[in-house]
């Protein structure tokens, strides 16, 4: 009789959890991208607490800077650097850009003329290329103007992003342990330790990163010297930048380089391959395995296939927190699926 009353109960509660379940997809679907900022920032915060406390740690005298000051110094570091890359880099390439476009209209008729001294140029319609050239600066131009209200969207995300991911590292601590609340007090301990081995591995994912950044960019702001490259200085810390984003950063890098080498002599094109090529060697087969492997604990074949997913779902802004993902879902499986031997 007992089990006659609770069945009605139990299918009723299991009916009502299912259309739950469903509208709490359906929201998510709609609210997605609101999502993804939330969970990259926090990913965000918690690369960057280490390198917050690690800077809260430091101590001169009786001054020490507590969570708050912290982040304001690296701030203020970071837009210094800002400012000097600004005021050093930019203005070449800022008047190039503008001589070049005062220029383009004089100089089109002579490029035109050194295509048609090509072989087989004879088969090409210098003018229906000139009037295609003209469209296509017209079109950009149209875009550029209608795409404003889209790159204001994207500040607006990057702006929130910035300010949810110091919200994160300063309240962090209170949004984890709400989270834990959510969980039985036996399996709360257990995956407290799992994410706190997650968090080290990604703090040393962002440094053996740092260290590959910083490597590339100033070997490269170095070799782009030596090769008088213009906008040397420019070029390297973008190289040194972009490499955070793997494999995706590096290809980039390489075809700027070699845009901007072009504009001169092919020499310079021929200098930069090699450089890249012999690099590329010394990274993948000496570099990376010394300081990421032993650093983030991944092979290299997750780390490619973390790159892709991440890419293939939000872009540039998905390859770029592919592989702190990757550590946090390597932490995970290895905590509650993989079945480890005895021995």
């Amino acid at each position: 009789m007992t089990e006659t009353s609770n069945s009605p109960r139990t299918l009723r509660s299991d009916i009502v959890f299912t259309f739950a379940l469903a509208l709490a997809c359906y929201l998510a679907w709609l609210i997605r991208e609101v999502l993804v900022l939330l969970y990259v920032s926090a990913l965000f915060g918690v690369v960057l607490t280490p390198l917050v406390r690690s800077t809260s740690g430091f101590r001169v005298g009786r001054f020490q800077p507590f969570k708050g000051t912290a982040i304001f110094l690296l701030l203020l570091i970071a837009a210094g650097a800002l400012a000097a890359f600004g005021f050093l880099a930019l203005p070449p390439v800022i008047r190039d850009l503008q001589g070049f476009a005062q220029e383009m209209p004089t100089r089109l008729p002579g490029l035109l003329e050194k295509l048609n001294n090509l072989p087989m140029a004879q088969h090409l319609d210098t003018a229906d290329i000139s009037s295609r050239l003209q469209g296509f600066v017209s079109q950009a131009a149209t875009y550029l103007l209608f795409s404003i209200s889209d790159w204001a969207g994207k500040l607006f995300d990057l702006v929130m992003g910035f300010i949810l991911t110091i919200y994160f590292i300063l309240e962090g601590d209170h949004a984890y342990r709400w989270f834990l609340s959510f969980f039985p007090h036996e399996r709360r301990e257990r995956l407290d330790k799992a994410l706190q081995r997650a968090e080290i591995r990604m703090g040393k994912w962002l440094l053996g990163q740092g260290s590959l950044m910083l490597i590339l960019g100033v070997t490269s702001t170095i070799v782009y010297l030596s090769l008088h490259i213009r906008y040397a200085y420019a070029l390297g810390v973008l190289t040194g930048l972009l490499n955070i984003v793997p494999v995706l950063g590096a290809a980039v890098c390489i075809a700027l380089a070699l845009l901007v080498a072009a504009i001169d002599s092919w020499g310079r094109v021929l200098g930069i391959a090699i450089f890249y090529v012999i690099y590329l060697q010394v990274e993948n087969s000496y570099l990376t395995p010394r300081i990421m492997k032993n650093r983030v604990d991944l092979p290299g074949l997750a780390i490619l296939v973390a790159l892709v997913l991440g890419s293939a779902l939000e872009g540039v802004l998905g390859a770029l927190v592919s592989v702190p993902t990757a550590v946090l879902v390597a932490v995970l499986l290895d905590e509650y699926f993989v079945h480890k031997d005895a021995a």
